[in-house]
């Protein structure tokens, strides 16, 4: 029989927090989890704070270090009181893996189960680092989707980014050569095609191999809205100033695209973004982002960010933070900054020490799983269309819906690549999303 994962719990303050922690504790022993003492060596930590108690924070800083003392390994976990308080604060004291706050700490397992997970891998501008990625223009993934190159290279001069260096300047496919490679790849029975490049948004540019535009990113994308054969077409990753108003209203009402975009932010504070050389200010991002959700409430927006870049201080990492916190997204890409030869950045004053990078970076993936749960549980009960992946996965076919909900359903070979218009029912304890289907022939089977 293999070892159950043991959790240990310490509580702070009031009865009612003992009585909270009882039932916390329960969540975990339904997990499979084995509740063993605080004194014991566990895996897990979970300590139940208060904010009442004189000296919180230092009587809180004690407890994560014994649990550290009993195991350096463990995943610590703090909730309640203080933690809706003073999530920050917290989350900063070493050791700290998971802040939760009053609504959430009671499903801190289905936390737990996230963060143990990598977010599934996609790709990003300025984080491409393999040239040879694509084999032709385009490369199948899987037998569900595939990436379609529409750009390469990248004229931005982001400070961090070695991307101009290994790509070259931005130049893009021709038109026509996308439609028939976007063509080709429905015949291929293929459901959902991503459209890839370094720079995407800058799509246009070179495509006679100068600086030229005949056409635009919007051209690319009304003219992929009517190839024959495609069900579905995703836009990877778009920078917020290249994402046009006209794009997201022409999106919302396409016959193909979906509602999602991954769209990098790198910081919340302005005074950063000037440092890094990017082309916008944040007050541009929210524009988008409200721009999004006012013709399309349920879309999936999904953000790059970069933490400890030089010079970022607290305070901009808190405005960066905070920022995030308050925007209506649905998950985010945490990337820690490291050092480029050949970049401005990398002779930059102010480097921001390599254990505070960590900290900040597991602040903000604790913020992306709080965010994606809130999207899915705002997305329970609605009717959606997935496309099942070719996966068998423990006895489950997992899909996504064309706003990016993970769902998740028995194995039925039969699903594999097909689309099929489903209800979402309740948010499943790996964090995925279980299903209804309203197609009835599916049942039958």
């Amino acid at each position: 029989m293999e070892n159950k994962k043991k959790v240990a719990f310490y509580t702070l303050g009031c009865k009612l927090n003992f009585s909270e922690t009882s039932t916390i504790a329960r969540n975990f022993q339904d997990e499979g989890f084995e509740r063993v003492d605080f004194e014991e060596v566990a895996d897990m930590y979970v300590i139940n704070t208060c904010s009442v108690t004189e000296n919180a924070d230092k009587q809180f800083k004690q407890i994560v270090k014994k649990a550290m003392k009993l195991n350096d390994k463990a995943f610590v976990a703090a909730v309640g009181c203080y933690a809706q308080l003073k999530p920050e604060e917290l989350a900063a004291v070493d050791g700290v893996d998971l802040v939760l706050g009053a609504t959430e700490k009671f499903k801190i397992t289905d936390y737990i189960n996230d963060l143990s997970k990598n977010d599934m891998g996609e790709i990003h501008s300025c984080e491409i680092e393999e040239a040879d990625f694509y084999v032709g223009s385009y490369s199948i993934g899987d037998r569900t989707r595939a990436f379609l190159k529409v750009q390469d290279g990248c004229d931005y001069k982001c400070t961090y980014c070695t991307i101009p260096l290994a790509r070259g300047i931005s130049r893009s496919d021709a038109l026509e050569n996308v439609l028939k490679n976007a063509s080709d790849i429905s015949k291929q029975g293929i459901k959902e095609i991503v459209l890839t490049g370094v720079n995407i948004g800058d799509y246009g540019k070179g495509e006679f191999g100068n600086k030229k535009h005949e056409h635009t990113f919007l051209d690319l994308v009304k003219a992929l809205d009517e190839v024959e054969g495609i069900e579905r077409l995703r836009i990877s990753s778009i920078e917020p100033n290249l994402l046009k108003n006209e794009t997201i209203d022409f999106v919302s009402k396409s016959r193909t695209f979906v509602p999602h975009f991954h769209i990098p932010l790198q910081s919340g504070s302005n005074e950063i973004l000037g440092k890094m050389k990017r082309r916008y200010q944040r007050e541009v991002y929210t524009d988008r982002v409200t721009n999004i959700r006012q013709v399309m409430p349920h879309a999936c927006i999904g953000v790059d960010v970069i933490v400890g870049f030089p010079g970022e201080t607290d305070e901009h990492f808190l405005e960066t933070y905070n920022f995030l916190n308050e925007m209506d997204i649905s998950y985010l890409h945490v990337f820690t900054y490291s050092e480029r030869d050949n970049t401005e950045a990398a002779t930059m004053e102010g480097v921001v020490a390599m254990n505070v990078r960590n900290k900040r970076s597991k602040m903000l993936r604790g913020l992306s799983v709080k965010k994606r749960r809130a999207f899915y549980e705002n997305q329970i009960g609605t009717n959606r269309t997935v496309l099942f992946e070719s996966e068998n996965k423990e006895g489950y076919i997992y899909g996504f819906t064309e706003n990016y909900v993970k769902v998740k359903t028995p194995w039925n070979p039969e699903l594999v690549n097909t689309l099929h218009k489903i209800n979402l029912t309740k948010i499943d304890e790996d964090g995925s999303v279980r299903m209804e289907f309203l197609n009835i022939e599916v049942e039958k089977r």
